[in-house]
């Protein structure tokens, strides 16, 4: 044993050096390998979890989602679906009997409603709708399904090709992917699986959303904005109404703010949902609280105001006792139980990495989970005790040929000494003593959170050789709701002292060589990043994807009209509120960082505009620049090959620029 012990040993430690150096770094091609995994729903006894698993189809440039289950203990993995039309939205009938899911098969316009056997065999359409399905959910007796339908596009049902006029006289009238919004709404529907009838439930200017059965079947709750003009506020309402044609409805709650994703408890006296702290005319910078109120109306229990957290994806526990949720904590989003009787709050599974989509097993305590960490991309877990259990591999064939960035937190103090929680990657190799080019790629929203969940971006652009900070500026979530609000109606000001903060610590701890910092991001991070580079000169390229700086020009052009008129005012009452806030298009004489802008062709979120404007500007200045527009897509760019072309882009400027 003495003469093998070292054999054994070295080994083991030559095969662990060769299987690095069988690794490769991420390269942005590696689009097209990773999988996505979503929409986890486990069977009503308890022993399977459908979910649905994506892939690029590199022929036709788009992603391909598949439904697929595996058992409880992870041993069998069974793909269902296998068509190239794609499947989405996996629901087990309560009976156990059927999986159904949402596909436009067979050329359909739009989605239709399919049964899958779980014995075996075909699966079968089972609805024939003209508008689109936007949710669905089955009855207790799984002889129903409510649905939410929008109303049908009636534009291209003319004889002729030419498509009819837009017409619009909604006070918003713009949405992303949605586009021009005309007069369609969402509404409740009632589709019997024996009749095949349909049958409408509500009616009227108004949408729904959210619809949940009560545990006998006799009623449904569901989301609502009844306010006069509902498109000038977010005051969404829960409401109850009997789970038939012409019942009547009752609202339960009337806070000004937005009351959402209602939740029956399991002996249908209560209704849990959330609620926003914020009860402005938009809601942005409020943060979900986890409230509670009896299923007949009265006062409503807010049972996570002392977490001072956003908690969300709220599921009864099977005894009716606790609320699970997810939290979103400083760079973490980690699941929770809140005590009822109580209202006591304990972490169940926490740590660096992010939880999302949990649901519950109805035949025991445990729970299935998303969740990604820094080097891994979304897998299932189960969570039935202190430790997850991974269920699927899905990643694995991808996973192991990397070598991934090596991930950190940090923590910088801003000029007026505010403390910014971050995210550092490192290139895989980077020696402690190497001073690397920076780039701090700033996240958008501006209410979101950099976490310690697996970030391609970042994992991307750190593979190409740089450090890279995430950077979370005050007007993120994740710090508490003054920490949030910091930036209401002072955008760029307490942000870029935040990034700026980010940059001084990691020139000043040796990590980042203070000639080669560039700055970039998409959405509010492009938004940020115009602003930093109109405040800062240190950065020697810049890359604002998304973004705007001519504030005035945004009005009535994307869809923040409400968030406009609350938060600034209308633009002709309050016009140097309005400028004081465009100045990195009134400062662009200021820049003289090497910029690319990037902008969608169908995006209302911010539209084109904000980038084409800053383009010219420095343009016109001479400053180097480059345009960059992607055609057809909306505020997220979801073909494959432009994904692809972005990360290229990215590298190749920063490289220009920086090495």
């Amino acid at each position: 044993m003495k003469l093998f012990l070292p054999v054994i040993v070295l080994c083991t430690l030559f095969s662990s050096a060769s299987a690095q150096q069988n690794k490769r770094m991420l390269v942005p091609t590696d689009v097209y390998k990773i999988k996505g995994l979503a929409d986890p729903q486990v069977s009503p006894d308890g022993k399977w979890v459908a979910y649905v698993i994506s892939t690029v189809d590199t022929a036709k440039d788009k992603r391909n989602s598949d439904i697929w289950m595996s058992s409880w203990d992870g041993k069998e993995a069974v793909q269902l679906t296998h068509s190239e039309d794609g499947e989405s939205s996996p629901r087990w009938s309560p009976d156990g009997k059927y999986i159904s899911f949402v596909a436009a098969r067979n050329g359909d316009k739009v989605g239709q409603l399919w049964l899958l056997d779980t014995r075996g065999g075909e699966a079968k359409k089972l609805t024939n709708l003209t508008g689109d399905l936007e949710e669905y959910t089955w009855s207790p007796n799984s002889n129903q399904i409510a649905l939410v339908l929008r109303d049908q596009d009636f534009s291209d049902t003319a004889k002729s090709k030419t498509r009819t006029p837009f017409v619009m006289d909604r006070y918003r009238f713009k949405q992303d992917r949605s586009g021009w919004v005309e007069g369609r709404f969402a509404h409740l529907y009632l589709f019997d699986l024996k009749t095949k009838k349909l049958d409408t439930l509500t009616k009227g200017n108004f949408d729904e959303e959210s619809p949940q059965w009560s545990p006998d079947g006799k009623k449904l709750a569901y989301v609502s904005n009844r306010s006069t003009d509902p498109d000038r506020n977010q005051n969404d309402d829960i409401f109850v109404m009997g789970a038939e044609k012409g019942a009547t409805f009752t609202k339960l709650t009337d806070w000004p703010g937005a009351d959402r994703n209602p939740m029956w408890s399991p002996d249908g006296k209560s209704i849990a949902f959330t609620s926003s702290s914020s009860n402005l005319n938009f809601t942005m910078y409020g943060q979900s609280v986890v409230s509670l109120i009896a299923a007949t109306g009265g006062p409503v229990q807010a049972l996570t105001t002392t977490l001072d957290r956003p908690a969300a994806d709220i599921h009864w526990s099977k005894d009716g006792k606790n609320i699970y949720c997810l939290v979103s904590d400083d760079r973490r989003q980690y699941i929770s139980s809140i005590d009822i009787a109580s209202k006591k709050i304990s972490t169940v599974a926490a740590g660096d990495r992010s939880y999302s989509t949990i649901e519950v097993n109805p035949a025991s305590k445990a729970l299935v989970a998303l969740m990604s960490e820094p080097t891994l991309p979304t897998e299932i877990y189960v969570v039935e005790g202190s430790t997850p259990r991974r269920l699927t591999h899905v990643q694995d064939s991808f996973v192991n040929k990397i070598n991934f960035a090596r991930v950190e937190g940090f923590t910088s103090t801003s000029k007026d000494g505010n403390q910014v929680s971050n995210i550092l990657f490192l290139p895989p190799g980077a020696q402690a003593t190497q001073k690397l080019p920076l780039i701090l790629f700033i996240h958008g929203g501006p209410v979101g959170q950099d976490d310690f969940g697996f970030d391609l971006s970042r994992q991307i652009l750190a593979a190409a050789g740089y450090a890279v900070a995430g950077v979370n500026y005050r007007g993120s979530s994740g710090r508490g709701l003054e920490y949030t609000k910091a930036i209401y109606a002072d955008w760029g000001n307490k942000e870029v002292a935040d990034i700026l903060g980010a940059a001084d610590y990691l020139v000043q701890k040796g990590i980042a060589d203070a000639s080669k910092m560039g700055i970039g991001g998409w959405s509010y991070g492009g938004i940020l990043t115009n602003y930093t580079i109109a405040t800062d000169q240190r950065f020697k390229a810049a890359a604002s994807g998304a973004g705007s700086s001519l504030q005035f020009s945004m009005y009535g052009v994307d869809q923040y009209v409400t968030q406009y008129e609350t938060e600034l005012g209308a633009p002709w009452k309050n016009p140097q509120k309005w400028i004081d806030l465009s100045y990195p298009f009134f400062k662009a004489d200021k820049i003289k960082t090497p910029t690319m802008f990037m902008a969608s062709e169908k995006d209302f979120n911010v539209p084109t505009a904000g980038s084409e404007q800053m383009y010219q500007a420095l343009r016109s200045l001479d400053i180097p620049t480059q345009l960059i527009i992607y055609p057809g897509q909306f505020h997220g760019i979801t073909k494959p090959s432009y994904q692809v072309d972005r990360f290229v882009r990215y590298i190749k400027w920063f490289d220009k620029y920086l090495k």
